[in-house]
């Protein structure tokens, strides 16, 4: 494709240099430097491209004669008069004379095409009609390669009608433009009805000429090959084939072993090769084989497997494969197999079968275990991450009160005459500062305990407004110092739930210091409400505090996180209450969560389904 590149620029130039003059675009190479009177440039254009040309059609005669020869002539031999062939000692003259005649019989076809048809057409169109004629063997082709249940009356079917319709539709157009057919042919069609029109075939216009022959061609080749061999099913030996051709190039792995019972001398096969290559070159081709195989030339008279191969491979590069295997044939005696073998062969494959099945399994079994593996990994990770999380996050908070402990514990020390009334103040913050250090460790190993998995659960049916009304009580006295305003709403004569009751009684105290501490002194008011739903109880704790930002709402129930109003000190806390407390309420099959509005408090709600599933059914009156 490369080599196309230098096409543009001469294409350009003869397009722009000769616009409007006729000049045929196939001689742009010699007309450029011809009207630029360069005559020597112009010589040795015409010398480089009369090379090329014979260069090419040197190559395209020997190869289409070897064609001819290799899979029409000689197999036409063979079936007619081969006996005749056998008894001649050397058959390389008529192979070269073969070829010669077909390299004649190429040439005078190619150059009878071009007097009828080749003046009214480009040497780019010529080719694309050789094209669309060779595009004809893809569909049996491909077909061959990738499906079994491509017959050979499939592909003779479709060969035949790709190649008919590209005769109508683009040989026979050819010779009309040429003048060799009448040009009522391509305005009217044949026999005068115009869906049959060979370029605007079944009224599809719109395309070009190559175009529009695939595009038919293609159709009537595909159409007749899957057809006729959907419709006549493949014999056993094209299966056989079949099958063979289309696997061959899967790993058996047998090394790829050649199956072959038979019989044949080495001076037999040597003597065919001869008969086609000359006695010289197939001793020649013989020796090298065995010195290739470690073997002397004389070691057996017999021939194995491999070098019945080998010569039927020597005998192919001269006749054709088809030719080569009937030749071979004739010289190796091949013993068919017996019941007892074909069996034999046949347990083998069931085995092999079975155990291809097997590791299939196996393999299935390791992609899970790897995969369970992985995602054992992952896990840990996740849980060492969650580790470092914390031992960060307890550091942190355990450096302020120890700080202060320290401070004040130096500001005793330092000031031994220090007034009885500011000595007994410091005291009084180090216990302070001790006990909120030993409820951050407290929670902490708290947490840690219920995160891992390791908790103590003691889940029994309780009555949760017992509890409610416990955890009021045991914050009563915070309330009485913040001058706060309770009411509670607690019905009687609820369902039981499932839990812990010290668990829960933690979770109420949790939200009531927490509700408690952001209340205003001498005009909080907080709310205590229990109701039931559909599926179990709901509590509530409201407050009328400053209230949580949106933003910070699920901020809240994170480790060692807290909010509060950004004009003011931090709260006092440890940041682990609330997380504490939804993983209880999680673990017991609730949810808890926070609604607020800022300036107009917060509400903590969390609800536990009921102990029993007959429970459920919610009578109007008491439902929330």
């Amino acid at each position: 494709l490369l080599i196309n590149i230098f096409v543009l620029p001469i294409a350009v130039g003869g397009l722009l240099h000769f616009a409007g003059q006729g000049v045929d675009a196939d001689t742009f190479v010699l007309t450029l430097p011809m009207s630029q009177r360069q005559e020597g440039l112009t010589l040795l254009v015409f010398i480089g491209g009369l090379s090329s040309a014979t260069g090419m059609v040197i190559v395209e005669t020997i190869a289409l004669s070897t064609m001819v020869c290799n899979d029409l002539v000689m197999p036409m031999l063979l079936r007619h008069n081969r006996a005749a062939l056998e008894e001649s000692k050397d058959l390389s003259g008529l192979l070269l004379g073969i070829r010669r005649g077909a390299i004649v019989v190429i040439l005078l076809l190619g150059y009878l095409y071009f007097r009828l048809a080749g003046e009214a057409y480009a040497l780019v169109a010529i080719g694309l009609i050789s094209f669309s004629a060779v595009a004809q063997f893809a569909p049996a082709l491909i077909g061959g390669m990738y499906w079994r249940g491509g017959t050979r009356g499939g592909a003779l079917a479709g060969l035949s009608a790709g190649f008919m319709v590209w005769t109508y539709t683009l040989l026979l157009p050819s010779f009309a433009k040429s003048g060799w057919l009448p040009g009522d042919f391509l305005m009217q069609g044949f026999f005068g009805v115009e869906l049959l029109r060979p370029q605007q075939l079944f009224g599809l216009a719109g395309m070009g000429e190559i175009a529009h022959c695939l595009f038919w061609s293609f159709f009537a080749n595909i159409g007749a090959y899957v057809g006729v061999s959907l419709l006549r099913p493949p014999m056993v030996a094209e299966a056989t084939q079949a099958t063979l051709f289309v696997d061959a190039l899967k790993d058996t792995g047998q090394g790829g072993a050649v199956l072959w019972r038979g019989r044949a001398q080495v001076s037999d096969l040597q003597e065919l090769v001869g008969r086609f290559l000359g006695p010289a070159r197939a001793q020649s081709a013989f020796a090298a084989f065995a010195r290739r195989r470690g073997n002397s030339d004389d070691v057996t008279p017999e021939a194995d497997a491999k070098l019945v191969q080998f010569a039927e491979s020597l005998l192919a590069g001269a006749i054709g494969s088809a030719s080569a295997r009937v030749m071979v044939a004739s010289v190796a005696k091949e013993e068919p197999l017996s019941i007892e073998e074909v069996m034999h062969i046949l347990d083998e494959a069931s085995q092999l079968r079975t155990y291809s099945r097997e590791l299939e399994r196996k393999s299935r079994e390791l992609t899970a275990a790897t995969l369970e593996l992985q995602a054992a990994n992952e896990r840990l990770q996740e849980l060492d991450r969650v580790k470092d999380d914390i031992m960060s996050s307890v550091t942190h908070e355990l450096r302020t009160p120890l700080t202060s402990i320290r401070a004040l514990s130096e500001l005793l020390r330092d000031d031994p005459k220090m007034h009885l009334p500011d000595r007994e103040r410091f005291l009084g913050l180090i216990v302070s500062e001790t006990e909120r250090l030993t409820r951050l460790i407290n929670q902490t190993l708290d947490l840690a305990k219920i995160e891992s998995g390791r908790a103590d659960w003691n889940g029994c049916e309780l009555d949760l407004k017992e509890v409610i009304e416990q955890s009021i009580a045991a914050t009563s006295q915070l309330m009485r110092e913040k001058e706060a305003h309770v009411e509670v709403d607690l019905p009687d004569n609820l369902p039981l739930i499932l839990a812990d009751r010290d668990r829960l009684i933690q979770v109420m105290l949790n939200l009531l210091s927490n509700a408690v501490k952001f209340l205003k002194q001498g005009s909080g008011r907080i709310s205590v409400t229990l109701g039931r739903r559909a599926d179990g109880l709901e509590v509530s704790v409201a407050d009328n505090g400053p209230g949580i930002r949106p933003e910070d709402q699920q901020l809240v129930f994170e480790k060692f996180r807290q909010v509060g109003d950004t004009m003011t000190a931090k709260p006092s806390g440890t940041g682990l209450g609330l997380p504490i407390s939804r993983r209880i309420v999680e673990h017991f099959g609730g949810q808890l969560w926070v609604e607020s509005v800022p300036g107009e408090g917060a509400t903590f709600r969390f609800t536990l389904p009921f102990a029993h599933a007959q429970q459920v059914e919610v009578s109007p009156d008491t439902a929330v």
